[in-house]
């Protein structure tokens, strides 16, 4: 009886230690594989290390986006700056691809300095490391499946960061400033995050391009191994690292301009931005005063264009009731002004008082200029673009019809800073009526852009009158006649 019931006793036994040794079994391979992600390169041990290279490591593409455009360049190139300049991190990405020719089918449009901004601006955009899936990566009881997304979009900026670098090295210091200008236009389109991005790019407290200073690409870029050690042979990127300064002031700025975007967390952030530092809360009246005068470095982002390739079209849009509102006045607008600017241009040999004056080959054109769609149909904005492309080639009336359409908010939002700018660049072609209009602004005193001095808004109505223009000159007049009528009492 004993033997049979240590035989019976055993056969649960020998029932139970199948699935428990299926499960221990792959409990060990589950804590392999954990130690197997973990292992090598501390710095980089979530890539896979199986000899797949950049095709195993990188985030997959829709085809819409890698498919062969040889036919549709334009059309796609216009797709993704549109994406790109609304903060999407993978059209930021394969922007800077396409101007870097990684493709054979892109020499046509290979460009450097384009292919920097817009890989900068994907380092710089938290869409490429803000966290998706934290997990434990190893240990017993910690371990769980990983999500590939943090890890692919980690390679992603491992690898953006050594092109930049090896752009930016191989530029005059001429260069390097255009593609910081082009990235602080860009981000400036983006209302209160793209403030809110610029100032963590001028923030010593942030990584090289506003991310964590504990982010994992940050770190090698500055030469900094995973528990903090300075580690000079990791360091490579020091022309990416370096492309914008960092100061207390510009950071303030940018949080500033932030909050004037009316963006909550914006303030929040501002107000923890004074906080942070025992100095930085010194700068509040002179940054404010500055960001009354701050104007983006363009009107629109340069339509230039590589050799043979297909113009930069500025695809960012108006954002929000005030700009769509200015943009509906452009009707107040008398179309003469835009058909002056089309003829500046070379658009057209006459001036167009109507915009159905202009022909469909004459609309494409300018849309070809400006790498719009062609859609042989001139859009409010596009009329807007005329006239901005028009003064900044050197127009000095398109230059006034700028300054005034900014001072009303016509066709684009009121603001003074910019309104003084083209009025300044006007007055130094020799416009009498940007002389006036400057005199009013030192006469007034206008929000800080221009302080109230009287004596320089006589100055400038005098010259205004000097070179012709009525309404000031028919003010000095009388001016003069109560001089003169006081003089003989």
């Amino acid at each position: 009886m004993r033997d049979g019931d240590a035989t019976t006793d055993d056969q649960p036994r020998r029932r139970m230690r199948g699935p428990i040794a299926a499960v221990a079994a792959i409990t060990v391979l589950a804590l392999v594989a954990g130690s197997v992600a973990s292992c090598s390169d501390p710095n980089l041990a979530f890539w896979r290390r199986d000899g797949g290279g950049v095709n195993a490591n990188a985030c997959p593409r829709p085809q819409s986006v890698t498919g062969s455009e040889f036919n549709a360049q334009e059309a796609g190139l216009r797709q993704l700056r549109r994406a790109a300049f609304r903060g999407d991190f993978f059209a930021q990405l394969e922007l800077g691809s396409r101007y870097a020719a990684v493709r054979a089918t892109d020499k046509n449009i290979e460009d450097p300095i384009e292919s920097a901004v817009w890989t900068g601006l994907a380092l710089a955009n938290d869409e490429g490391y803000a966290p998706i899936n934290r997990v434990n990566r190893g240990g017993l009881g910690g371990w769980r499946p990983v999500s590939r997304y943090d890890d692919c979009r980690a390679w992603e900026r491992h690898v953006a960061y050594q092109r930049l670098d090896a752009q930016l090295s191989r530029m005059t210091m001429e260069e390097q400033g255009e593609v910081r200008n082009r990235m602080i236009y860009v981000l400036s389109t983006q209302d209160a995050e793209g403030f809110r991005a610029l100032a963590r790019l001028h923030d010593a407290l942030y990584g090289p391009f506003g991310e964590p200073s504990d982010n994992r690409e940050a770190r090698e870029a500055v030469g900094r191994s995973p528990n903090g050690q300075v580690d000079r042979r990791r360091a490579g990127y020091y022309s990416a690292v370096s492309l914008f300064p960092r100061n207390d002031v510009d950071a303030y700025l940018y949080n500033y301009l932030a909050v004037q975007t009316g963006d909550v967390g914006a303030y929040v952030l501002l107000k923890d931005f004074e906080r942070s530092t025992p100095a930085r809360s010194r700068y509040g009246a002179f940054v404010e005063a500055k960001a009354r005068q701050w104007v983006p470095p363009y009107e629109f982002y340069p339509n230039e264009a590589p050799a043979s390739g297909v113009p930069f079209s500025d695809e960012s849009r108006p954002r929000g009731d005030a700009y769509e509102y200015a943009l509906g006045r452009m009707a107040e607008l008398p179309f003469v002004h835009v058909g002056r600017a089309l003829r500046y241009l070379g658009v057209t040999e006459t001036v167009a008082e109507r915009s159905n004056d202009l022909s469909a080959r004459q609309i494409q054109t300018l849309e070809a200029m400006l790498g719009h769609n062609m859609e042989s149909r001139l859009s409010y904005l596009e009329m807007v673009r005329a006239i901005q492309l028009a003064a900044v080639n050197g127009s000095s009336e398109a230059q006034l019809v700028l300054a005034v359409m900014y001072s009303e908010g016509i066709g684009v939002p009121t603001d003074y800073a910019r309104a003084f700018h083209w009025y300044s660049q006007a007055d130094k072609q020799g416009s009498p009526e940007a002389k006036f209009a400057m005199s009013t602004y030192f006469a007034l005193g206008v929000a800080g852009v221009a302080d109230q001095d009287k004596a320089e808004a006589v100055a400038l109505r005098i010259d205004s009158a000097l070179a012709g223009f009525g309404p000031s000159a028919s003010r000095l007049q009388a001016v003069l006649a109560q001089v003169s009528r006081s003089q003989r009492r």
